[in-house]
């Protein structure tokens, strides 16, 4: 193997373990030491890539959100060429659910561990990670939630922030625990079903949309 290859194959050792550990125990709990252990690389080579536990979480983020929007604005950039809003609203709302919808690992999505990963980062509140967050994510979903307003310009910006949230927690809780809907369904719904799971929150989140805008939150 050339110096250039085993470089780089050390590189994704070291992201798909530490990846898996943070998934798996958080964060803040994962040491550089564990990282290096699972990985089968020496601290100085973790040092050497990525220079921090930070700039290894901005890696692996950088690894599956980069593909992951970039199809994400294909497909809005496709779904703005329909001319019935009706229509239109349901395309955005695949757009932005599909790339992410995925189970398998190595995905443009990153698949569940990355789901779990983003799961936990976020809620260990962690300042910088919240910082590659925003960075990662936030201009991408301005873009769709821009998208959405143009079909619903009824409806408050707001309004629209609020069910966006959602869209994104049902897509989230479905890659993490897809057994569940299996479980309450009796086995009816198979929970990892990825086709089912899109056409099933693809309809959820259009009728949800497209309801009233809220009232007023009291005083």
């Amino acid at each position: 193997m050339l110096p250039a290859q085993r470089q780089n194959s050390m590189r994704e050792a070291i992201l798909d373990a530490a990846e898996d550990l943070f998934s798996k125990n958080g964060f803040r709990a994962v040491s550089m030491r564990e990282i290096a252990q699972a990985s089968g690389a020496n601290l100085g080579s973790i040092s050497y890539h990525f220079g921090s536990k930070d700039g290894l979480l901005r890696a692996i983020y950088e690894r599956h959100s980069g593909p992951m929007n970039r199809r994400r604005q294909e497909l809005l950039t496709e779904a703005q060429r329909i001319r019935d809003p009706d229509d239109r609203l349901e395309a955005i709302v695949r757009a932005f659910i599909l790339p992410s919808l995925s189970q398998t690992e190595g995905s443009i999505g990153g698949g569940a561990r990355f789901a779990r990963l983003r799961a936990v980062v976020m809620a260990e509140r962690h300042e910088e990670a919240q910082k590659i967050i925003a960075e990662t994510f936030n201009p991408i979903n301005l873009a769709f939630i821009d998208a959405l307003q143009a079909c619903l310009p009824h409806l408050p910006r707001a309004d629209i922030v609020w069910r966006t949230h959602f869209l994104l927690g049902a897509v989230s809780y479905t890659l993490i625990n897809p057994w569940r809907v299996t479980r309450l369904s009796n086995g009816e719904a198979n929970g990892e079903n990825t086709e089912e799971a899109l056409v099933q929150i693809v309809r959820a989140a259009v009728a949800a949309f497209r309801a009233p805008a809220g009232s007023d939150p009291a005083p």
